[in-house]
């Protein structure tokens, strides 16, 4: 907004005070010059009201994205690579290396000796697709899923590349993908979020996440996702009170609407109204959110389906199929969050256990949403941050290895909501170091997720310090080959 909208309320008092006294003196100057910013504001905020409206017909309703947090290793996961393991020990030529910058935990090493994976690979599936023998489950669904081998990022340390593909920028105080889909396309259900976030923690080393990742950035405070936890409580101070009964609840929502529009009337803070919209939005939820979280009423197959980890709140599991009853139910935008994927040392020992925890349930999630007739408008989208180098970090054994941060490229895979199913897309060179076919940067995935959600990453922007901000800044192109 051009003024970040209105100054806060602590802010205004002076000022609407001088405003009433110079009109009381006759001063109608000075009246003038200090209320129409106020206007302004108001006019402004009601300007960049969320569009609700589609700039073209979408294929996808509906995300869920399932972030591995952490970076797992495209060459112990789709990524094949035997040449490596041919050239096992043997020093990674300066030709493909070339200039590029290092992390500070490898920087230092006399020696970067190429390593290939431990684990054996085979195709799968009429596409044929590559797939490590940690993922067996995700094996069987090759022909359902669009696999990317060709990702880049600009970031190369954890906290700004996550934040980069979270929110288009590896700065903070951008608004999230989700508060973007939020603000562009609100909800399908008036008694839940648009953007719902969870969180679950794997085997392996983790990697912080933070509330910036879902925040609503510059965007108004309704667009901010909703944390869901594992207590008994999946959203804190949801509940009522003791002593408060619904039909009280409801007086007193109505009479502190009221107020606060008096508030808005005034000052045309867009806040005031996102409050408004906050607190009607709990009171909806509060019917709402126990029975989409109680999973205890699944069918028993449903449950074999994801395993037996997803009746206990807060796993991987738990999540993904909590994430398939909040999109089934109208939230535009659910994200989970798996950490545990920062192998640096220890790959092989610990990778097992981090890919037995996300294996199982993220082929359950396609699968299910297939057998409901739910996967051709639910984009589902497995992606890290980053890719692993191919080269060890540390000490390298015949047995176990480490690896360490790599943006040149990385593999992810995306399902349902109108990409082409049975297809890899883009490639890597036969060290698995540079890309050599089809590059798609964070930016070109952003576009083309949106333009499957029905909107154009060009067009959906937002004014803020005298700019127009959008998820893919001045960047990004719609990858239209996986679009089926």
């Amino acid at each position: 907004m051009d003024k970040e909208v209105v100054e806060h309320y602590l802010n205004t008092n002076r000022r609407h005070f001088l405003g009433k006294m110079a009109m009381g003196m006759g001063g109608v100057a000075l009246g003038s010059l200090l209320m129409p910013d106020l206007l302004s504001g108001k006019k402004a905020a009601e300007e960049q009201l969320p569009l609700g409206l589609k700039h073209f017909a979408a294929k996808a309703k509906r995300i869920i994205l399932l972030v591995q947090n952490g970076a797992p290793s495209q060459l112990e996961s789709f990524d094949y690579k035997p040449k490596l393991n041919d050239m096992f020990g043997q020093e990674l030529p300066p030709s493909i290396r070339g200039n590029q910058k290092l992390t500070g935990m490898t920087a230092g090493q006399e020696s970067f000796p190429l390593v290939g994976s431990k684990f054996g690979f085979k195709q799968y599936g009429e596409s044929g697709t590559w797939v490590s023998e940690l993922f067996p489950n995700i094996a069987k669904i090759t022909d359902d899923i669009c696999m990317i081998k060709s990702m880049h990022t600009d970031a190369i340390n954890h906290d700004p590349a996550l934040t980069f593909m979270q929110t288009g920028a590896q700065v903070g105080n951008r608004p999230s993908i989700g508060s973007w889909f939020s603000y562009g396309l609100g909800s399908e259900n008036q008694n839940l979020p648009a953007y719902c976030v969870l969180l679950s923690k794997g085997k392996g080393n983790g990697q912080g996440v933070y509330s910036k990742l879902w925040s609503n950035g510059f965007l108004d405070s309704s667009h901010q996702g909703v944390q869901l936890s594992a207590s008994e409580d999946p959203i804190l101070y949801l509940n009522d009170p003791k002593g408060m009964d619904r039909e009280t609840r409801r007086k007193m929502l109505d009479h502190l609407a009221s107020m606060n529009q008096l508030g808005y009337d005034e000052f045309g803070d867009p806040e005031i109204p996102a409050k408004i919209k906050q607190y009607e939005m709990a009171f909806r939820m509060q019917t709402a959110v126990p029975e989409i979280t109680d999973v205890s009423k699944e069918p028993d197959h449903i449950k074999k389906l994801y395993g037996p980890d997803c009746m206990v709140p807060g796993t991987y599991a738990a999540n993904c199929l909590l994430a398939r009853k909040l999109s089934e139910s109208g939230v535009r935008f659910v994200q989970l969050y798996h950490q545990g994927w920062d192998q640096h040392n220890n790959l092989v020992g610990e990778i097992k256990g981090q890919a037995k925890d996300v294996d199982m349930a993220s082929a359950a999630l396609i699968t299910d949403l297939k057998q409901r007739g739910l996967l051709d408008e639910t984009l589902v989208i497995w992606s890290g941050e980053f890719g692993r180098t191919n080269y060890c970090q540390g000490k390298l054994t015949k047995d176990n290895y480490g690896r360490d941060h790599h943006p040149r490229c990385f593999s992810i895979f995306l399902a349902g909501g109108g990409v082409k199913a049975g297809l890899s897309y883009g490639k890597t060179d036969e060290l698995g170091y540079n890309i050599v076919e089809s590059p798609v940067h964070i930016h070109d995935l952003h576009a083309t997720i949106m333009h499957l959600m029905g909107l154009d990453h060009e067009k959906l922007t937002y004014k803020h310090l005298g700019r127009r901000f959008r998820l893919t800044d001045v960047h990004g192109h719609v990858v239209k080959d996986i679009i089926a």
